[in-house]
């Protein structure tokens, strides 16, 4: 009986399944790599997409916040505008103020008192000035206490020079009365009070 060796036969076919699986392996790993090279340039693109849109949100970010910053520039110019012009209208509605305190002022002046300086802050007035006598500025604080342009008269400083009668030196303040509230007559100093323009020096500080 004829014997038959396959012993070459089962190394062929070992050789040709280690083959199959070494293609097949390497095929696989291929694919894995493709595959690989394929999810990484879709994120590259989707990451250079949202790059692209971020840099676009950037810049238009960056206009908006210039606009916002003209806008608010715009803002302060309106405000800084319109406190000027409340000033000027405010200096307007004062000009006819100024002329009735001076009036007033030279009305109201008794003999024997000279005023040295008037300062008004709003409408507090502080007035300066040298007396021949305390009575004199008793006088003229009743005065003021009488007029229609003027009120609340008080007396801050009196500085005597020696005896009662050689006299002072005098420091008072008084309220401006609004023109839009006074009376449209002009007041009048009380009676015995003579009109004078014995004023040394008459100064208006700070009259706004």
């Amino acid at each position: 009986m004829p014997r038959i060796n396959l012993l070459p036969w089962r190394d062929l076919e070992r050789k040709r399944k280690r083959q199959e699986f070494m293609f097949a392996a390497v095929g696989a790993v291929v694919v894995a790599l493709l595959v690989g090279l394929l999810v990484r340039m879709q994120y590259s693109a989707a990451i250079d997409h949202q790059n692209e849109r971020n840099q676009y949100l950037d810049a238009q970010i960056q206009i908006v916040n210039n606009q916002i910053t003209e806008i608010l520039d715009l803002e302060k110019q309106k405000q800084r505008l319109k406190e000027r012009i409340e000033v000027i209208q405010k200096l307007q509605s004062s000009r006819p103020e100024a002329v009735h305190l001076f009036d007033q002022l030279v009305k109201l002046l008794p003999d024997g008192v000279y005023l040295v300086s008037v300062k008004q802050t709003d409408r507090r007035i502080q007035i300066k000035g040298v007396a021949e006598s305390s009575t004199r500025v008793s006088a003229f604080m009743r005065n003021i206490d009488g007029s229609e342009w003027l009120k609340d008269p008080s007396l801050e400083i009196i500085e005597t020079k020696g005896s009662a009668d050689a006299g002072a030196n005098f420091t008072l303040y008084a309220n401006q009365v609004s023109t839009t509230t006074a009376p449209e007559k002009s007041s009048k100093p009380k009676p015995g009070v003579k009109k004078t323009a014995s004023v040394m020096s008459l100064t208006n500080k700070e009259i706004a």
